[in-house]
C-alpha cells in the first residue's frame, strides 16, 4: 500500500519542514469525499458497500493535518475519492490542500487501476497535478505538472517501468483471498509496484502483529499491522538524503482495517518516524454502509 506523498518524499530538501509537510500531504492524498471528486465517484458506481473514513495527521503528537476518504465497492469494481489539508502549526510552513480520486477493478487479490487524478494546492501559489489513464495495469497516458526537474543523476523511467503498476491510491486498497477471516497475516506479505506519474517504486509489506482498535465513530475490532518497506526503481536521484532515509526506514507501519461486507482492508493508521518525531495518520471515523442494488431497498449500516 502507498501512503507516501507525491513530491515531498522524493525531491524535497531534507529540511524538518519538508518532512512535516510530507506527513501532512500523506494525509491529504491517502485520505473527504462529499466534494467534487467524490461526487464523480458516486455518479459512476452504484455501491454495494460505501466506506466513509476521516483521519487526523500529527507529528510528535502535534496535529498538522486532517482529511477523509470515501470508497465505493460494487462487485469487482472500486472507486475512491479523498481530500485533506494542513492544520495547526504546519500552516506556517505550507497551507497545502490535496484532492485525489482513483477507479479500478479487482482481479483476484490484486487491484487493477483504470484512472487516477491528484492535485495539491500549496497556498494557492504553487500547484501539483497528476493524471493517469491505465489499462490492464499498464499506463496508457499520463500528465504531470510540473514535471520533474532535469538532473544528471536521475534514473529515467522506462516504458517497462510503466507496465504492471497501480496508482498510489489503489495501492492502499488490499483485497484478501480465501474464505477465512480477512483480518489475518495474509493481508501483509505483499509487494506492490506503484507509479505516481513521476517516480516508480515498490512497496513491500510484512506481517507484524494483530491489534485491537476503536474509532470515535464506526469500526472497533481487530486490525492487521504490517511493516512497510520502500524500494525506489526509477524517476529518482539516488544520492538524495530523503531517498536514503526512506530506503533505510524499518519502522514504518500500516494498520489495516476491514470494510464490512467485503474482503477488502484499507489503512486505519499509518506511522513512520521523522526527524521531528513520529508521524501518524489515524482514523477517527471509519463507517461502512451496505447498500442494496436498487434504491427501493433501504441501506443497512454495518
Amino acid at each position: 500500500m502507498s501512503l507516501l506523498p507525491q513530491r515531498f518524499a522524493f525531491d524535497a530538501a531534507p529540511a524538518p519542514a519538508a518532512f512535516a509537510a510530507a506527513v501532512c500531504v500523506m494525509a491529504a492524498l491517502a485520505a473527504d469525499a462529499g466534494h467534487g471528486a467524490a461526487a464523480q465517484v458516486q455518479a459512476q458506481v452504484q455501491a454495494q458497500v460505501h466506506l466513509q473514513a476521516e483521519y487526523t495527521a500529527s507529528v510528535a503528537g502535534l496535529p498538522i493535518g486532517h482529511g477523509s476518504w470515501v470508497i465505493e465497492i460494487a462487485d469487482d469494481q472500486y472507486t475512491a475519492a479523498a481530500n485533506g489539508s494542513t492544520t495547526g502549526l504546519l500552516r506556517i510552513f505550507t497551507g497545502a490542500r490535496g484532492t485525489s480520486a482513483s477507479r479500478g477493478s479487482f482481479s483476484g487479490e490484486q487491484t487493477v487501476s483504470t484512472s487516477y487524478v491528484a492535485t495539491i494546492d500549496f497556498d494557492r501559489s504553487k500547484y501539483d497535478d497528476v493524471r493517469m489513464v491505465l489499462s490492464g495495469g499498464n499506463v496508457k497516458d499520463f500528465f504531470v505538472d510540473p514535471p520533474l526537474a532535469p538532473h544528471p543523476e536521475r534514473i529515467p523511467v522506462s516504458d517497462a517501468d510503466r507496465r504492471g503498476v497501480v496508482d498510489p491510491m489503489s495501492s492502499t486498497i488490499n483485497r484478501v483471498g480465501g474464505n477465512g477471516d480477512p483480518v489475518s497475516p495474509l493481508a501483509c506479505g505483499r509487494k506492490v509496484a506503484v507509479f505516481d506519474g513521476r517516480v516508480r517504486y515498490d512497496l513491500r509489506s510484512e506481517f507484524k502483529r494483530i491489534e485491537m482498535v476503536k474509532a470515535e465513530r464506526g469500526y472497533q475490532g481487530p486490525v492487521v499491522v504490517c511493516t512497510v518497506y520502500f524500494e525506489p526503481i526509477s524517476g529518482y536521484v539516488p544520492n538524495r538524503p530523503v531517498i536514503r532515509y526512506l530506503v533505510e526506514l524499518r519502522d514504518a507501519e500500516v494498520w489495516l482495517a476491514p470494510i464490512s461486507g467485503t474482503r477488502v482492508l484499507v489503512p486505519f493508521r499509518f506511522s513512520m518516524p521523522t526527524p521531528l518525531g513520529m508521524g501518524v495518520l489515524q482514523a477517527t471515523q471509519f463507517v461502512a454502509v451496505g447498500q442494496a442494488a436498487h434504491p427501493s431497498v433501504s441501506a443497512k449500516t454495518q
